[in-house]
Formats: structure tokens, C-alpha cells, sequence
């Protein structure tokens, strides 16, 4: 599904796409990083580069999407094992242009989990920060002979942490520099990949594998922010870029988050500056400081685990937020509560929520502002819907009961490696191929879809469902509360009972009456917390997912110590 006649307009591709932008505005600031300040035309050359070395050893595609099935590749995979850094964006783009396939590596996992997410994916490249050098010779030493052989690339990020290169290990710097400005001989398409793994709070990782033409339509820059109109053309993407002002947006999740990646590539395609901050943790008054300092028009934030601590640096500081409009947020729920706080504070800034999933791409969004803000509710984009139960119909606005969030469209092909779980996942309904990543919905009378929750989080308490993120924000509107995540244990008398692990803010008192009463305005009596538990700091991910085995695990080791 690579050529025009399909759709009626141009099939993209990542790597071409980079290129056209870097020829519309060769001088601007593409990235900026500490006192990196990196040109379109500095991350085309360099991206080039890279892919010059990753095809000199080997890397490419090996199989054209058209003689596989949905859940296989084709294409040599690359393992992007870093922080935050002009990198990661070099990374995805000089795999592009060398038709390999770079993949996001969880920073945080221990030797094993990165030896199941490297087997899977079937890694043969790593491009990796020094500071994880000592865990990536552990990995290699657990790998069996074969294994290793397997991977041909290892390129180490030199960050200032002082570790030696590993044996067999690149410098990153020089193999650019001494890599082949051109690029390689070859022709992206439309039909390579993107690949983007799940984050696993819930389970193993999945690998989710996009058309780069569906995730650059769907997520990357292809629709018009608001609008959802497709560009038509390459033309097109130039004009774009050429009329581009100079956006400007501070992105807080780490680059191995989906959203976070996306976010950035809807800036980068568009002709935009995208700005990163160096802290490896959220540092809330290096975030401000950027903004005054890069005049910067918008953040990505993830929830409030990240919008909270901003808010309160913003009250303690003294920040010059003019040039600032847009807060959006995408990954994990943005309390009502914590909006209306926002703005209090900035009264002329726009909150805007995404809805999405790593399966799903964008799907709908919602506009919060001054007087008008919106809670879990979102206005449904181009292939947004809702289907039923059994997943057998597409249910309309003001159907009866609760569905599922689904996409069709521009949607992934499926899991790497899992014909099984593509089947359950991307459903042929009356024809139509779908979207259901486990989000249950309700599409209402007024047109917009109501999300509920992702099943795999519902607790069925005495035959009632009850939805942890519909509690959690209950919670989280009380102001002494700073984070909240809600899991089960087991019951005998319910089967199952919900359980609340609460972070207060500094300097509040556990109360769990108060905490009970505020959160039952807002939901019915059967879905409060049968028990509470206190800790210092939720456990979430650097992108501030939520880590539910975590909480499930605290949850169940209440009931022990009652």
C-alpha cells in the first residue's frame, strides 16, 4: 500500500519527510539541548551519518513489507538505550534513512527485563548512553554465543559519566564524523517501519509495529493540530514548514515514551523547534527557566505527576510565562481539579488533552480553558469510535452500555512476533480492521466519548465495575492529596475491593475520613476504597506512567498487615 492511487494523496515516509523540512529551513534551530543548538540542516547530516554507519555494518531492510504478515518485520532493529538528547531524535531518523528500525528502550529496566525486550525485538544495533555501558556489557554477558553474534552495532553516547568505551563498542561522535555524509544507497518507502514498545506496567512489553506512512498521518505531524486535515503532498509539507513562524515546545517526558516521541516529531515535521530539558529527573524551575529563557509556547507534560510539581514551582517562583499558551498533556489522566488550578494561575493558557495509546496513535482531544474545563471527555478525530462488548458492531452516540475505545484507519499492523494478539487487538469488524487496545468507553447523545478506564484496571467488586481512574480522580480533587494510584486485593466477602495508595502533599496528615468523604461527592458509595496506604512517592515510569503491579503489589500486603 505504498503507492498513490489508494488514498488519492502522497504516501510519507519519516526519512524523506526529515529531508523536505531540512530543505525549507536549513538555519533554524531544530533542537535544543543544554548548549546544543542543533540546525535542520545540522540533524539531516548527522541523521545521514548515521545511517551511513548502520548500513556500512549491515543494517537495513532485509524483507519488503509486502511478503510478510502483519505481526513480522523485515527490517534490522536498533535499540535506542538513552535519556533525553539530540540522540534520540538522531536515532529514529538515521534508522529511517538506512531502512532499519530503531526501537525505545526502557532506561529504567535491570539486565533481564533488557534481555527479554532485546530478544524480542531481535536487537541488532544498540546506540546507548555511557552510563549504561556497565548493564549492556551484563547484558552481553548473559546472552548465549548466538545471541551476541546477532548484534552488529554497539554506538556509545559519550555523556560526561566517565565509562570506557566497551570492547566491540563505537564512539558516536566518530562514527559520524567518519561515516559518509550522503547517506546510504537506498530508498525509504512508506511501508518501512516505526516501531514503539508498551511501556509493560501491566504485563511484558509488546512491540508495536507502524507503516511509518499511518504513524507520520496518525501522529507525527500529518493532520493539522486541531483541524485533523491531511497534508496531500511532500509540496504540501514544504509550504508548511516555509509558513512556520517558529514554534517553540518544551517536551518533559522522556523520548522512550510513545507520546513524548510523537509530540516531538509533530514539532520537527512541521518545521517547529523543539526544546529538551537536561535534568533526567523532572526538574520544575529548570523547566520555567526554559520557558523565559527559549520563549517557549508550549509544554508536554504526562498527568499530573508532572503538572503538579510545575504548578507549585510556578506559585513559589518568579517566571516570566508570557510567551507561553499551550499546555498538552497525553499519556495519563490531567485532574479537573489540577486544571482549574492552572488556570487560576495562568488564565489566558489552553489545556489540551490527548487520547491515545501506543496501538491507537491520536484519537481525540479536548480544550480546557478559563470558565470551560473539561473532564475525561474527549471530541472524537478522523476514525475514532466506539464498539461494543464483543467487539461484533461499531456502536453510535447514545448506545446503551459501555464499549470500547477503538481506532480505524491509519492503525498498526500488530505485535512484533504475535500473530495471536494482533488477532485480539486489530478486529475485523463488517470488513472495517480496528483498533481496540483494552480502553472501555461511552460514546454520548452529545457526540463525545466518555473513557472509562483500561480493563485490565477494573476491579469487579461484587459484581459491580468499577473503574480505578474514575477513583483515582476523586481522590486526587482533595488538595491534600499529591498522587494516587487505585488497584484490588483480594476480598472474601466481594471477591475483589479497591484499594487507595495515596501520596499527600508535604506537610498533610493522613486522614482517611476526610479523604473518603471528599471522594464520595464524585463517585457512588460501592467504589470507595475499602482500605488506604500512605507512602512517601507514588511509583510511576520517567514518563509517569502509572506502575500498577506496584501499587496491586501494596494493595494485597495491606490486607496481611491488617
Amino acid at each position: 500500500m505504498s503507492s498513490d492511487d489508494v488514498t488519492g494523496r502522497d504516501q510519507f515516509n519519516l526519512a524523506t519527510v526529515s529531508e523536505v523540512v531540512a530543505a525549507q529551513l536549513p538555519d533554524r534551530e531544530a533542537i535544543i539541548f543544554g548548549d546544543r543548538r542543533i540546525t535542520y540542516s545540522q540533524l539531516a547530516d548527522r541523521s545521514r551519518r548515521l545511517a551511513s554507519f548502520l548500513h556500512s555494518n549491515g543494517l537495513g531492510c532485509r524483507t519488503e513489507r509486502s511478503q510478510l504478515q502483519s505481526h513480522e518485520s523485515g527490517q534490522d532493529h536498533v535499540a535506542l538505550y538513552l535519556y533525553n538528547g539530540n540522540e534520540y531524535i538522531e536515532g529514529v531518523l538515521g534508522c529511517a534513512k538506512a531502512r532499519a528500525v530503531s526501537f525505545n528502550v526502557n532506561y529504567r529496566y535491570v539486565a533481564e527485563e533488557l534481555r527479554y525486550l532485546f530478544d524480542n525485538a531481535s536487537a541488532r544495533g544498540v546506540v546507548y548512553h555511557a552510563a549504561f555501558a556497565p548493564v549492556v556489557a551484563d547484558l552481553l554477558e548473559r546472552m548465549t554465543a548466538d545471541e551476541r553474534d546477532r548484534i552488529a552495532v554497539l554506538l556509545q553516547v559519550d555523556d560526561g559519566s566517565g565509562e570506557p568505551l566497551l570492547a566491540g563498542a563505537v564512539d558516536y561522535e566518530e562514527a559520524l564524523a567518519q561515516a559518509d555524509p550522503a547517506g546510504p544507497p537506498v530508498t525509504p518507502d512508506p511501508d518501512d517501519l516505526y516501531i514503539v514498545y508498551t511501556g509493560g506496567t501491566t504485563g511484558m512489553p509488546k512491540g508495536v509495529l507502524w507503516r511509518q506512512d499511518d504513524i507520520f498521518m496518525n501522529a507525527m505531524g500529518g493532520k493539522e493540530v486541531g483541524t485533523w486535515v491531511e497534508l496531500r503532498s511532500y509540496d504540501e509539507l514544504a509550504e508548511r514548514a516555509r509558513n512556520n513562524g517558529g514554534f517553540r515546545l518544551l517536551t518533559l517526558p522522556p523520548l522512550m515514551h510513545g507520546a513524548a516521541q510523537w509530540a516531538a516529531f509533530m514539532m520537527l515535521n512541521a518545521g517547529s523547534t523543539l526544546i529538551l530539558p537536561t535534568a533526567r529527573h523532572l526538574d520544575a524551575a529548570e523547566v520555567w527557566r526554559l520557558v523565559e529563557s527559549e520563549g517557549v509556547q508550549s509544554i508536554a507534560v504526562v498527568g499530573d505527576a508532572m503538572a503538579r510539581p510545575l504548578l507549585e514551582e510556578l506559585r513559589r517562583g518568579d517566571y516570566d510565562t508570557s510567551s507561553m499558551f499551550v499546555l498538552g498533556n497525553g499519556g495519563a489522566a490531567l485532574s479537573t481539579a489540577l486544571k482549574e488550578e492552572y488556570l487560576e494561575v495562568l488564565p489566558d493558557l489552553l489545556i489540551n488533552d490527548s487520547l491515545g495509546s501506543s496501538e491507537t496513535g491520536a484519537q481525540a482531544s479536548t480544550l480546557s480553558s478559563k470558565g470551560g474545563v473539561s473532564a475525561a471527555e474527549f471530541r472524537p478525530g478522523p476514525g475514532a469510535t466506539v464498539v461494543s462488548e464483543d467487539l461484533d458492531a461499531v456502536l453510535a452516540p447514545g448506545h446503551e452500555g459501555i464499549g470500547w475505545s477503538a481506532q480505524t484507519g491509519a492503525v498498526p499492523l500488530g505485535y512484533l512476533g504475535d500473530a495471536e494478539k494482533t488477532a485480539r487487538t486489530f478486529p475485523v469488524i463488517d470488513g472495517v480492521r480496528y483498533s481496540v487496545p483494552g480502553d472501555r468507553a461511552i460514546w454520548k447523545p452529545d457526540g463525545v466519548i466518555e473513557l472509562l478506564g483500561r480493563d485490565s484496571q477494573c476491579i469487579n467488586s461484587g459484581g459491580e465495575k468499577i473503574f480505578v481512574e474514575e477513583v483515582e480522580q476523586a481522590i486526587l480533587s482533595h488538595p491534600d492529596v499529591a498522587d494516587v494510584l487505585v488497584a484490588a486485593r483480594p476480598s472474601e466477602r466481594w471477591g475483589s475491593e479497591v484499594v487507595a495508595v495515596v501520596e499527600l502533599v508535604e506537610g498533610a496528615e493522613p486522614d482517611e475520613a476526610a479523604l473518603a468523604e471528599h471522594a464520595g461527592g464524585s463517585v457512588a458509595r460501592y467504589k470507595l476504597p475499602k482500605a488506604w496506604v500512605f507512602v512517601d512517592r507514588i511509583q510511576r515510569s520517567p514518563s509517569g506512567k502509572a506502575d500498577y503491579r506496584w501499587a496491586k503489589r501494596l494493595a494485597e500486603e495491606s490486607a496481611s498487615a491488617a
